[in-house]
């Protein structure tokens, strides 16, 4: 499928079904679709992400789904936080996505100047940096949460998500996009094209696949994907990723990450691969499904260990590791930021 007919997609999801939604202030398209031209052809591992804007706070994110054979993500943002492009200019994700938004419904035509704004401020250095700190000020706060949780799979995706961000700080002081789950492939691109591998060598080994070899990676997936499709048919309660292990996310789980696999880039695949286990894991516990020595926690356990994780003990060291090795992201990152054109 053409990016265009994707977009118009979820422009019909829009119109037919989200303009039912209550309190609809706007409606906007981010992510990758808003990169690639109208003619270029869909990865059948993405989807369209729509952020739908409501007045007051919103509720949880509908999530992945399809509609007319699109995947589409919907998520809601709050109208109060995008008032002011200084609030949005700050913000590590919101920045990125507003300034290269497909703006869908806009009754106001606020998010059309918003966008005009912001796109024009975004490479300030100032904005920069206020975006590389508040996204090393997140990622200080997930990893030292590691030493507050007590279940084993929150633990890890607390570690998870908090190193993880070490990428996101340095794609965000290159004015690359903001993403999630290829954050890996993206900045190795990124510090390759600074003289930088080296680094990226670091990042891979605070996570712990530094040293992992293809036909590892692909044993882990094969343990993942049968995880996920356990879980996927059991209840999930108010989980709030609950989207991201059902059938229409698949493709996007497990699907994306074998892709990763056989372009070469295993590594990068795992960091997803991680996430995905982790996220079947709380399904598991939220079913009282939590037999150790069953395939499925035996196969985490296996991933984890492979990662250098054998205990909470474990994972609380390597956040610290991780914190401890942040003010050398910082660094990093601003020697990219002083490199990069941009507006002081």
């Amino acid at each position: 499928m053409l990016v265009k007919q994707a977009k118009n997609v979820a422009e019909a999801w829009v119109y037919q079904e989200g303009s039912k939604l209550p309190d609809l202030q706007g409606v906007y398209l981010v992510g990758s679709v808003t990169a690639l031209a109208d003619d270029a052809h869909m990865s059948e591992y993405s989807d369209v992400d729509v952020t739908v804007v409501m007045k007051g706070r919103p509720e949880r994110k509908l999530g992945k789904f399809r509609y007319q054979g699109v995947l589409l993500e919907v998520s809601f943002e709050e109208w109060e936080t995008i008032q002011s492009p200084e609030a949005v200019l700050g913000h590590p994700h919101l920045a990125g996505g507003i300034r290269s938004m497909h703006v869908v419904a806009d009754p106001t035509g606020h998010l059309s100047r918003l966008q005009e704004e912001v796109a024009s401020r975004y490479a300030c250095r100032r904005w920069v940096r206020e975006r590389c700190r508040e996204a090393t000020s997140k990622a200080a706060g997930m990893l030292k949460s590691v030493e507050r949780q007590a279940l084993l799979h929150d633990l890890a995706t607390a570690w998870l998500f908090g190193t993880s961000l070490t990428t996101l700080i340095l794609l965000l002081a290159g004015l690359r996009a903001p993403t999630v789950r290829r954050r890996y492939v993206e900045v190795r691109e990124l510090l390759a094209e600074q003289g930088r591998p080296e680094f990226y060598e670091a990042l891979l080994t605070l996570l712990g696949c530094c040293n992992w070899t293809r036909r590892q990676t692909e044993e882990h997936l094969d343990a993942v994907a049968a995880a996920f499709d356990r879980a996927k048919c059991m209840p999930k309660g108010e989980f709030p990723y609950a989207a991201d292990i059902s059938d229409a996310a698949r493709p996007v789980a497990v699907e994306g990450s074998r892709a990763l696999i056989e372009q070469g880039r295993h590594r990068e695949a795992v960091y997803w691969m991680v996430a995905t286990y982790c996220r079947c894991c709380w399904i598991f516990h939220f079913n009282g499904f939590n037999d150790p020595g069953d395939r499925y926690h035996q196969g985490y356990r296996s991933m984890l260990g492979d990662l250098g994780i054998g205990s909470v003990a474990d994972l609380r060291a390597r956040s610290r590791d991780v914190l401890a090795f942040l003010p050398r992201v910082t660094e990093v990152a601003e020697a990219i930021a002083t490199g990069t054109p941009a507006k002081e």
